[in-house]
């Protein structure tokens, strides 16, 4: 290939995708921008939607990245630096890096929920696992034709 994007698929470069994409916070865009050796975003999902194998694995690699997140989102948590800085009398809360980090977590808590919403959304299915109801019998009894 001369000077250029790779844009023939193969499984030994949709794997690397794949695992970059579920080792990473950064969305697919992004990691096509810090790899030269990536195809463009546009070819990934064009792949995504006409390689069956390439989708499934995408999606598991998806699926990963929302447990990253929950491991950024506790390292960033416990990551006191910057937190105080020099104040008049002494060190002084830095709100502003604790906003940042804050908004850092909100959003990584967001594409989680998103990514994998069993493990991570805010309401748990307990009752269909995911399963569309197809009757809607909630215990009630039917009156008898004669009350």
């Amino acid at each position: 290939m001369a000077g250029g994007r790779p844009t023939k698929y193969s499984k030994e470069l949709a794997t690397k995708i794949c695992m970059a994409i579920a080792e990473s916070s950064h969305g697919l865009k992004v990691l096509c921008d810090l790899n030269d050796d990536f195809p463009s975003h546009s070819t990934i999902r064009k792949w995504i939607f006409e390689n069956k194998e390439f989708s499934d694995n995408y999606d598991k690699a998806k699926q990963e990245q929302a447990d990253y997140l929950a491991d950024e989102i506790l390292r960033i948590a416990d990551d006191k630096d910057g937190d105080l800085i020099a104040g008049e009398f002494g060190e002084v809360g830095n709100s502003t890096n604790v906003s940042r980090a804050r908004l850092q977590i909100d959003a990584r808590k967001w594409i989680a929920s998103k990514l994998k919403p069993k493990k991570w959304g805010e309401k748990m299915d307990i009752t269909t696992d995911g399963e569309k109801i197809t009757s809607f019998n909630v215990g009630f009894k039917k009156p008898d034709d004669g009350e």
